[in-house]
């Protein structure tokens, strides 16, 4: 996989991940709950879940290409702030957003 292929599917599965929790209300947008509405807490976690999946597979995506650079706190900082950052539709939606008005 070219590199510059693999950065943009990384994006936009970053995309994805970032608004799922707030585009439905599915437990990892798999488990159907048995209350009807999810909490904020409980999209928080699953935000917080789907940030460590995108972390993954970018690693994984990263050992495929060659060495893993190792890390510091500073980059998980930055990628987890532009993750909240690519999730700003998904909460606009959830909450700003007039439904069937």
């Amino acid at each position: 996989m070219a590199q510059g292929f693999s950065v943009w599917l990384l994006v936009i599965l970053a995309l994805v991940a970032a608004n799922l929790p707030f585009l439905n209300q599915r437990l990892l947008a798999v488990v159907p709950l048995k209350r009807h509405k999810k909490n904020f807490a409980a999209r928080l976690g699953e935000l917080a879940f789907w940030y460590v999946v995108v972390g993954l597979v970018g690693r994984g995506m990263e050992a495929s290409a060659g060495q893993v650079h190792p890390q510091g706190w500073q980059f998980y900082v930055i990628t987890a702030a532009l993750f909240v950052t690519l999730a700003f539709p998904g909460f606009v939606y959830r909450y700003l957003a007039r439904h069937g008005v």
